[in-house]
């Protein structure tokens, strides 16, 4: 019987483990995952407190990204598919100490309505002159990587990069837009600009095909009758119900799948044709195939006795940490409408967090009738200190920052802090060619070995899920033409 051992109980490895048991031609083949942790799930964790449903890491999905939407559908999940409440679809920035609309239209940093944008007052009148020059700068002439900064001043000004373009991806990728690698973190923008010369023309064109492709702007359903998801999707009861199922599936498909968790994987080597998995515990796992979903820094310790070249290089992909604190109030005690998702914060504006989600407007279900839930960024690439920081000090800065910035002055019913050390990996300039060396050498030298997760190609819930799925495929493809099986487990 062939094995493959998993590295990793996040997303990505057990979205990995179900794929492999998915196949039609896997039904004699054993799977193993190893996760360190007591529980599963990685950054995804969900708690159900008195009535409210908290997020300690992310929250939502993109839905024109198809991968985690459709786990959700063959996992039986389409009816708990929940999108935004897109009644309150908006978004303030902190500008001035004051929070103002992000102006409609404004996908991500691009503006593709002209009259929101004239008469806001987030964009001075010469940035708003210099954003509207964007369709006649020429485009890049060679595909050098830049850097996102670099991108943002050249194709729509500095007070776009400051006021729109900086806190919005702050709060996604946590990362510092002089360093982050506008090929790896955001190929679309490259694109836009090398297929249509610019970004504004770009996204406009595309919004307009993509419309006509699902039947039109009007109404909230598509050609098919089935209503359309909206920008950011999730599950009624949050994110950990994925998690949840593809442990109950994982769980009862056979003796030839195993989940363990609590137990940590100390290295790994090969010899005979066969990776061996060596347990902290000193046991000694033997496998055909070896699917690491683990962050690169894990991945470069594990590897360090197999190939030490492999592993300084994963070592070069660094790592930033957050935190998040939800805090809960009584309606009542709220005077700001919370008419939006919530407001990103400028690095300018000199405060200690990044964004604030009003989780309970953005999603149904997250919060009783008579209350309120608001979550809080911390810390990223300008903010390491978090760490250092005691749950009870989150609070306090969150506590501090919302009254000032929304006029909350209250006693809060519920408050939770999640700490993430080296939790998001920053694509930095040169990225794209780091995961190229990192993918060559593996394919060349350790057949049989796959590497997943959001260190390499895409930091989103579907990235993770579609980058796992094909591991599996190609482990499958690899087992697929060995001769040799391995001993059961011990």
């Amino acid at each position: 019987m062939k094995r493959v051992v998993i590295i990793g109980g996040g997303i990505a490895g057990l979205a990995a483990a179900y794929a492999l048991k998915e196949n039609e031609g896997a039904k004699d083949l054993e799977v193993t995952l190893f996760e360190r942790r007591p529980r599963l799930g990685g950054n995804i964790r969900t708690e159900r407190v008195n009535g409210f449903i908290i997020e300690g890491g992310p929250d939502c999905f993109l839905s024109e990204k198809p991968w985690a939407m459709g786990l959700c559908k063959r996992l039986g999940l389409g009816e708990r598919l929940l999108p935004t409440n897109d009644a309150h679809r908006k978004t303030y920035v902190l500008s001035g100490g004051r929070l103002r609309n992000l102006p409609e239209g404004v996908i991500l940093m691009i503006p593709t309505k002209i009259l929101p944008l004239l008469f806001s007052p987030l964009i001075s009148v010469p940035g708003k002159m210099r954003m509207f020059l964007e369709p006649f700068i020429p485009r890049k002439k060679d595909k050098a990587d830049e850097t996102l900064g670099d991108f943002v001043r050249r194709r729509l000004g500095p007070e776009v990069l400051d006021k729109i373009a900086e806190p919005l991806i702050a709060g996604v990728h946590a990362g510092d837009p002089e360093t982050m690698s506008i090929r790896s973190a955001f190929p679309k923008f490259v694109e836009l600009e090398e297929n249509y010369g610019s970004l504004i023309l770009g996204m406009i064109k595309r919004m307009k095909a993509s419309s006509m492709k699902s039947g039109g702007a009007g109404g909230n359903r598509g050609k098919d009758g089935e209503k359309r998801p909206t920008m950011f999707m999730t599950l009624k009861g949050g994110l950990k119900e994925l998690v949840d199922e593809l442990e109950r599936r994982l769980s009862g498909v056979n003796e030839n799948t195993r989940i363990r968790t609590g137990v940590e994987v100390a290295g790994i080597t090969r010899s005979v044709g066969l990776y061996k998995v060596r347990l902290a515990s000193g046991d000694l796992i033997n496998a055909d195939s070896v699917i690491i979903a683990a962050p690169a820094y894990v991945a470069a310790s594990l590897l360090t006795g197999l190939d030490p070249g492999l592993s300084q290089k994963l070592l070069e992909i660094p790592y930033t940490s957050t935190a998040t604190v939800s805090v809960a109030f009584k309606k009542t005690d709220v005077r700001h409408p919370m008419d939006g998702f919530g407001f990103v914060v400028p690095r300018s504006e000199k405060r200690r967090i990044m964004a604030s989600t009003w989780s309970s407007v953005k999603f149904k279900h997250r919060a009783p009738d008579d209350a309120v839930l608001i979550r809080c960024f911390l810390g990223g690439a300008k903010n390491p200190e978090v760490l250092s920081l005691s749950e009870d000090e989150l609070v306090e800065i969150v506590m501090a920052e919302l009254k000032d910035i929304m006029g909350i002055d209250a006693t809060p019913v519920l408050k939770k802090a999640y700490k993430w050390p080296q939790s998001m990996p920053q694509y930095t300039v040169g990225h794209e060619q780091r995961v190229g060396l990192i993918e060559q050498r593996i394919l060349e030298a350790h057949p049989g070995l796959f590497l997943v997760g959001s260190a390499y190609r895409g930091i989103g819930i579907s990235d993770n899920i579609r980058n796992a799925e094909d591991a599996a495929r190609q482990a499958l493809e690899f087992i697929g033409n060995q001769k040799n099986t391995v001993a059961p487990l011990p």
